[in-house]
């Protein structure tokens, strides 16, 4: 059993943790589901006591189980020496629990509620009746049902609420709370509208995993320039974006350093139905590699996703060739921004006459802009990257889709747009006037289209990529204003690309 410190250290009254992207960064009220555990003594008297630096204020029971009739029998009464004697409550809390059939290991659930700093105080009796619609969405305590688990709301500040629940019924079955995190979410949506709190859109699953904050004191501990998962995504990006297939995509991994491991089918062994990177320098307190998955790093990079990319859809271009060892670069790099940018410039004007009926052919136009931007940014910032690589991620959150339906006919400007993004990807850095100058012109016209699929992603009530594509487009306009009062650009080229070897290494791990 947890001891009562360790219960209080994990579920502290800081910001809510939000792990792994589940819980936007925007968001007005954020329900968290914090980790379950067994000691629910220990919890409310975390609840009900000062704090870990006396910031509760008048800790008290906002709402319960039993109703608002029998709160003041259920608080728990002060002791002499000022503290709250919660054994009562915890009792009466664990009750069905000892009598359950089947009760759980860990039986303890427990969320916490918490406004926007821009919203107003709410009374009690709001967050009583926010909290009763908490444990219904969720479903450990659904609205009408006098047998649901026992639970309590506790308020000891004036922003947020804390939800303690026992999960076994008072009829002694067990409630296993599937998909809670996402249920409080919609819920959360709902109240905003109803309390006319700070209001954001529901989560669309388009953000990429964030790191933790292992990783995080990892990277400080090893004085590594950048977080190992962000590299890597923004390596697997710009590789992606380049790839003309499968075997071009591992190649050009593999010669910029980074290791692949490939993931066959358990029924057909031949059949690679995954992938998974990692770098030479980072490893695990045993020596073995730590891997990402595609799908660790961004939603659109599995394997699925990047083989639905390389498709060729109906009416496309010839791909191009971006290992051709014989073309010039030096010498045709301006031209590659120029058509660029016209096939970026016609693509703003398509965004602009569009309605958000097309969804599919916006999403591969979006997709293919995000594609010119991520390789623009290697050619202008090389791997390290820079402001304009930031602007590339924040683009492409707003140009992602969690379900995709291939379109009919492309329009042209997204077929010039993916033959240009591989293009570009071959030409290596900048290296005089004017190519910068060139290239600059293609980020003002992608600003362009930022502003015009922000317009849209609005009218899908896409609210949290409409924000990621205005964040983007002012990002490249100020990089634009801020790159014409530079001197030449950098003059050393990158190296030329390494080609590609046919087919795919065979092993676990390339």
């Amino acid at each position: 059993m947890a001891q009562p410190r360790r219960q209080t250290v994990r579920t502290g009254d800081r910001q809510p943790r939000r792990r792994r992207g589940r819980y936007p960064p925007e968001a007005a009220l954020i329900p968290a589901i914090h980790p379950r555990g067994t000691n629910i003594s220990g919890l409310l008297r975390y609840l009900f006591g000062p704090g870990k630096n006396e910031e509760h204020v008048n800790p008290r029971l906002v709402a319960a189980w039993s109703g608002p009739d029998y709160l003041s029998s259920l608080a728990p009464p002060l002791r002499p020496s000022g503290r709250h004697d919660v054994r009562n409550l915890a009792r009466l809390l664990e009750q069905p629990v000892r009598a359950g059939r089947n009760p759980p290991q860990k039986f303890v659930w427990h969320a916490s509620v918490r406004n926007h700093i821009t919203d107003r105080i709410l009374s009690d009796s709001q967050w009583a009746h926010i909290a009763t619609e908490m444990v219904a969405a969720v479903g450990i305590a659904p609205h009408g049902d006098p047998d649901a688990v026992r639970w309590v709301a506790v308020r000891h500040a004036h922003d947020h609420i804390h939800i303690v629940a026992t999960l076994v019924r008072q009829d002694g079955a067990t409630v296993w709370a599937w998909n809670e995190r996402l249920k409080a979410q919609t819920a959360a949506r709902d109240l905003e509208q109803r309390y006319g709190l700070h209001q954001v859109g529901p989560v669309d699953r388009t953000s990429h995993r964030r790191p933790t904050a292992a990783e995080q004191n990892k990277t400080r501990r090893q004085r590594r320039p950048e977080i190992p998962r962000d590299r890597l995504r923004r390596e697997v990006r710009a590789t992606a974006a380049a790839a003309t297939d499968e075997n071009d995509f591992i190649s050009r991994l593999q010669a910029a350093g980074v290791l692949v491991r490939l993931r066959y089918s358990t029924i057909h062994p031949d059949e690679v139905t995954g992938y998974a990177v990692g770098l030479p320098d980072h490893r695990t307190s045993t020596g073995d590699t730590v891997w990402y998955g595609g799908g660790r790093l961004a939603p659109d990079l599995t394997l699925p996703q990047l083989r639905r990319r390389w498709e060729p859809g109906p009416g496309t271009m010839p791909r191009v060739n971006a290992q051709d060892p014989g073309r010039p670069r030096h010498q045709y790099r301006s031209t590659v921004f120029r058509q660029a940018t016209a096939a970026a410039d016609e693509g703003a004007h398509h965004l602009a006459a569009q309605r958000d009926t097309d969804e599919d052919g916006i999403a591969a136009l979006a997709e293919a802009a995000a594609d010119v931007l991520a390789s623009t940014a290697r050619a202008f910032e090389g791997r390290k990257g820079g402001p304009l690589t930031n602007a590339s991620e924040t683009f492409d959150r707003a140009a992602r889709e969690t379900h995709w339906r291939h379109p009919g006919r492309l329009h042209p400007a997204t077929i010039q747009l993916r033959s240009m993004s591989r293009l570009i990807s071959t030409v290596g850095r900048l290296t005089n006037e004017d190519d910068a100058v060139a290239a600059l012109q293609l980020v003002l016209r992608l600003s362009m289209i930022a502003d015009n699929l922000a317009n849209l992603r609005d009218a899908q009530k896409r609210i949290h990529q409409a924000q990621a594509a205005r964040q983007a487009a002012e990002s490249l306009r100020a990089i634009t204003e801020a790159s014409r009062s530079l001197p030449a650009v950098q003059r050393t080229a990158a190296p030329p690309p390494t080609p590609p070897r046919q087919g795919y290494p065979k092993g676990r791990a390339v």
